[in-house]
């Protein structure tokens, strides 16, 4: 027999799989479920794939406790995965919670990497008081392994979670200790990224001074490196930043050009611009120009209804 021969007895095709099934039982059945569900998964058929890794949870849970604790674990991020491809976050995020409680009770090395992937799902599905508490337990983890820039982003997403739910401070300190770790090991971009986020803080919080200076750092990097969409978003908070400091003439004339770019762009964030042009609408009332800022509002009425609906 050929090598090539040898090669192919080894491959074992989807409709094998499928055949396999009525001849298995226990773990093996379970393992076969598992891996048809996988093969689906790949091929985008997202429903069946569902189906299959619910049927290998099933079977992996009439087990003997503790025989397949990997594989019942696998097949909850299985289904993790799947769901999250049908935009149902929620109930992903609970498949993919069961699946970190079981790999980290089995101290597996992949917990940490599933749950970082639960944190963001937490966030996509706007729980973020559970957001906050999974990714508390991996910056803790990725501080141990000696992963900082793992620690970093864990921290980031920490205070996007806290702004969601308007705790300015606590957001602020998250942002500065991810800022911190990411300037030790020399990460330019995320470093701004924090900045950009710590200038928003400050102007929640009052502090314009702050807020300018912060806003200004990101900016400077975001220039550097061409990135023009990031700069965007600087600029934004630099002109609010200069509202909140007294400086209205050269805040309006900041945020009129970041509505300028927005409005240029190929495809439009209507919801970005409705928000540049409601900043504007309150600096113009600012500087007594109310007619101004009702027809600006006039305007926005019909768009608004659009987003809103």
């Amino acid at each position: 027999m050929g090598e090539d021969d040898m090669e192919s007895e080894d491959i074992v095709t989807e409709e094998m799989l499928w055949d396999r099934i009525p001849e298995t039982s226990g773990l093996d059945r379970a393992n076969t479920y598992y891996e048809l569900s996988a093969r689906i998964y790949a091929r985008g058929q997202y429903d069946e794939a569902l189906a299959l890794a619910e049927t290998a949870r099933d079977i992996y849970s009439e087990l003997e406790p503790g025989s397949a604790a990997d594989g019942l674990a696998q097949a909850y991020s299985a289904i993790g995965y799947n769901l999250n491809q049908l935009k149902r976050m929620g109930e992903a995020a609970s498949a993919m919670s069961k699946a970190v409680e079981l790999l980290r009770e089995s101290k597996s090395p992949i917990a940490i990497e599933l749950a970082c992937t639960l944190g963001e799902w937490w966030f996509g599905s706007k729980e973020y008081r559970k957001t906050i508490e999974c990714m508390r337990d991996c910056v803790q983890e990725h501080l141990v392994d000696g992963n900082d820039s793992g620690a970093a982003n864990d921290l980031h997403l920490i205070g996007c979670a806290h702004r969601e739910l308007g705790e300015h401070e606590e957001a602020l300190s998250a942002f500065q200790e991810a800022r911190a770790i990411f300037k030790g090991i020399k990460e330019v971009i995320n470093v701004a990224r924090c900045d950009q986020k710590i200038a928003h803080c400050y102007i929640e919080l009052g502090d314009g001074e702050s807020a300018l200076a912060a806003a200004q750092k990101s900016l400077d990097v975001f220039i550097t490196a061409h990135d023009h969409r990031r700069e965007t978003y600087s600029l934004l908070e630099y002109g609010k930043a200069q509202v909140l400091c007294g400086r209205t003439s050269e805040g309006l004339e900041t945020l009129e050009r970041v509505l300028e770019i927005a409005t240029e762009a190929e495809w439009k964030d209507f919801e970005f611009i409705v928000d540049i042009e409601k900043k504007i609408a309150g600096v113009l009332r600012i500087l007594n120009r109310g007619v101004e800022a009702d027809e600006i509002e006039r305007r926005l009425t019909s768009i608004t209804e659009v987003i809103e609906d």
